[in-house]
């Protein structure tokens, strides 16, 4: 089981959701922390870290893992067309 930590764009994104993409977005991030690479995870390429993401929809949720603290790091979410700029 991952902790999961979110960062600033995450917190900002998270902040603006409406309530019915929140439960979504959330309950995904849920699953996430007992399953770190659900069958839909795939690598963000052209990023020094490895950096996954997941599909919710419309929307893609970007994290790194950290193996030795147990973390996973929910680096952004954003629209599909606006996440990996």
């Amino acid at each position: 089981m991952f902790e999961i930590v979110l960062g600033p764009a995450a917190q900002r994104f998270l902040k603006k959701a409406d309530t019915h993409l929140y439960q979504r977005i959330l309950e995904k991030i849920r699953e996430l922390a007992s399953d770190p690479f659900p069958h839909d995870v795939k690598r963000v390429l052209g990023k020094k870290e490895k950096v996954f993401r997941v599909r919710v929809g419309d929307y893609r949720i970007q994290y790194v893992l950290f193996y030795e603290t147990h973390e996973l790091l929910i680096s952004d979410i954003d629209k599909r067309s606006r996440a990996y700029e």
